[in-house]
């Protein structure tokens, strides 16, 4: 910030006949009539007549009177600040120090702004206090510029004061510092209470929970009483960790202490949270009905826990009776249904949403976008895409991920590409998205272009290589396939896992490469997996080796002697290369051991409702409909059959 003091020369031709003489050490009561106005300025119109007043008065540029006007108009008044800068910029000659934080405190929305003013103190050789780094941290908003205050706080000689050191520890740790912050509570001889609970919360909301608990044990052996802010953060870690008996004990503390009452929000919110996130949803009901006062968030935690639970009714009539509800009530609702796999009632809720006048925002339309996927119901995902056109949306990469899988899923691939081009800022997701698309629809060489295209935007993820090694084995390019997995280390640093190995397994499982699938098994690091056998297996079947297949099923047996697909697969093979009796003995091994085949099952969208059909299943409503039709359908398949056999049979007489 720059000063100017032409305001003052503007001044100075003023008659110093009368003058007041202000001495700020000795004269600093509000005992001028000018100044006792001050103090009771309501209005801006009212402070500018004062102002004018001190300038009649030639009060103004003198250090106490202008640290009166400043203070009021930056603080008092946060409308007038811009006249406080033009108080402090042009009419203040030898600001002093109490004038110079008053300013920092007043342009703390702005780190830039208060920066230029804390180095106009150093440039003006006077020594910041601690109020001055205080208000300096308070304007801060990242990790550099509070690593810069803590540098001069320990030139200074300040970085012992308590409350700062509390702070930087607290910006630390919101901006995920955690070792920082760490180091400056253990320098610190005796920490308080305020020290020990802005670490204890700042490591609950990290995601550390067991830190947490141990910080707050040390802060009971060293003598200290936790208040209602250790109980927010022991709260906290109990939901994260969904340990319902630590947070029963930390609610009884809170009852024994009195720390938590019917009208304390905040404490309350998160008691219900924590019973919310452990399931307990009996407890969470009475933590809510005995708040005295609840806000969208109280009523928007009960119904969303309700909700995830499957208890949709009970969430439903809550959210009925909700005096207030936003966009996360309709979000929760939604959500829940979703999980439910009820589309008819999300759709039906969207609208109403939209009758309300209430604008869903990207994770509406991700809930809805995803429900369509599941049932595969490309009509109402093709509606929902409509939906997010004409609301002129930002596709992003999280909406644009979930178009593209759900139009994978429902076979339109080319409409996948479609929505691919149109996200602007494509992450790792987006691409690993579309990569898997095309492996899964047999695309392995559009997926390996993709691939290609993509190293110059984002570097590829363990899931990417999955999804590509995927598209070559599905496509039987094998070469290729074996290059990149051997580019995962050397190229990209990624050591492969067990699904990177699987996929290469049937890699060469799917090309007939047996032996050199069976070396990779041997070689790999980890034990393998049942799908690497079950692939080994199913790779057996299609190219005859009852040799491997032995060996295969044998191996997944012991992994999962319960399952049946080890069973079924060894038994058709045994069956596909006419070994009856060996097949008939595999399925009286299953029988011995009480495995059952599972039975198939299948499943349709009509008008948005999901059914599903199941075989030798006579419990759906309209049995005796779906058995009619498939008579008909049967009968009409023999005709088309016997047509075709008479054909092709006049047709060999003829020729």
């Amino acid at each position: 910030m720059y000063r100017y003091r032409s305001g003052l020369r503007f001044l100075s031709f003023t008659s110093t006949i009368g003058k007041t003489k202000w001495d700020p050490t000795v004269s600093l009561e509000l005992n001028h009539p000018t100044l006792f106005l001050l103090e009771k300025c309501g209005s801006r119109d009212h402070f500018k007549q004062i102002l004018g007043q001190m300038m009649r008065s030639n009060l103004i540029g003198q250090i106490f009177p202008m640290s009166r006007l400043i203070s009021y108009s930056s603080t008092s008044d946060p409308q007038s600040l811009d006249m406080a800068i033009l108080l402090f910029t042009h009419f203040t000659p030898n600001p002093n120090l109490y004038i110079y934080n008053t300013m920092i405190s007043a342009l703390s929305f702005s780190f830039g702004q208060a920066f230029r003013v804390y180095n106009s103190i150093l440039r003006s050789c006077i020594w910041p206090d601690k109020h001055t780094l205080l208000y300096l941290l308070k304007a801060s908003n990242h990790k550099s510029e509070a690593m810069q205050i803590h540098c001069h706080a320990v030139v200074l000689g300040l970085v012992s004061y308590g409350y700062l050191q509390n702070s930087l520890m607290k910006i630390y740790l919101e901006n995920g510092q955690i070792s920082l912050a760490e180091k400056l509570f253990l320098c610190k001889q005796s920490p308080d209470v305020a020290s020990f609970n802005i670490m204890i919360v700042g490591y609950a909301k990290k995601g550390c929970t067991l830190e947490a608990i141990r910080l707050f044990y040390k802060m009971m052996n060293s003598g200290l009483e936790p208040d209602e802010f250790t109980a927010l953060g022991l709260l906290v870690c109990c939901g994260q960790l969904a340990d319902v008996q630590l947070g029963k004990s930390v609610h009884a503390w809170m009852e024994r202490r009195k720390q938590v009452s019917s009208s304390n929000m905040i404490l309350g919110n998160a008691l219900l949270d924590m019973y919310v996130k452990c399931k307990e949803l009996q407890l969470a009901q009475r933590t809510f009905d005995a708040l005295e006062v609840k806000d969208a968030v109280s009523w928007n935690t009960i119904m969303s826990g309700l909700a995830k639970v499957g208890q949709l009714e009970s969430a439903s009539a809550l959210f009925n009776h909700m005096p207030n509800r936003d966009l996360i009530s309709w979000n929760s609702l939604i959500a829940g249904y979703a999980q439910n796999g009820d589309y008819v009632m999300m759709r039906e809720l969207f609208i109403n949403m939209i009758v309300d006048n209430v604008k869903p925002d990207n994770i509406t339309l991700i809930n809805l976008v995803s429900a369509a996927a599941e049932v595969g119901a490309i009509d109402q995902g093709r509606w929902i895409h409509g939906v997010v056109v004409r609301m002129g949306t930002m596709m992003d990469e999280f909406l644009g991920s979930v178009l593209m899988d759900m139009y994978c899923k429902c076979g339109s691939i080319e409409r996948a590409l479609t929505v691919f081009r149109e996200v602007r800022e494509k992450d790792v997701t987006v691409w690993t998205t579309m990569i898997t698309g095309l492996a899964f629809h047999g695309h392995g060489r559009k997926a390996l272009e993709l691939f290609s295209e993509m190293h110059g935007e984002v570097t590829p993820n363990e899931v990417t290589f999955v999804a590509v090694l995927t598209a070559c084995s599905h496509c039987g390019i094998v070469d290729e396939g074996l290059e990149l997995f051997n580019s995962m280390k050397e190229n990209y640093g990624i050591e492969p896992r067990i699904e990177h190995y699987g996929c290469l397994v049937d890699l060469f499982a799917r090309s007939g490469r047996l032996a050199q699938a069976k070396d990779v098994i041997e070689k790999m690091p980890m034990s393998p997996s049942r799908s690497i056998w079950g692939a080994i297996l199913s790779a057996c079947r299609t190219h005859g080796n009852l040799e491997m297949a032995y060996i295969a099923s044998r191996e997944l047996l012991k992994l999962e002697p319960e399952k049946e697909g080890g069973y079924v697969l060894l038994s058709n093979i045994y069956a596909a290369t006419k070994k009856w009796s060996y097949s008939d003995k595999i399925r009286d091994i299953m029988e011995s051991r009480g495995v059952k085949k599972t039975a198939g099952r299948s499943s349709v969208v009509v008008d948005g409702i999901n059914h599903d059909f199941e075989a030798a299943d006579k419990q759906h409503p309209r049995w005796l409909d779906i058995q009619s039709t498939l008579i008909s359908l049967n009968s009409e398949m023999r005709l088309a059959a016997d047509f075709s056999v008479k054909f092709i049979l006049q047709f060999l007489e003829v020729s």
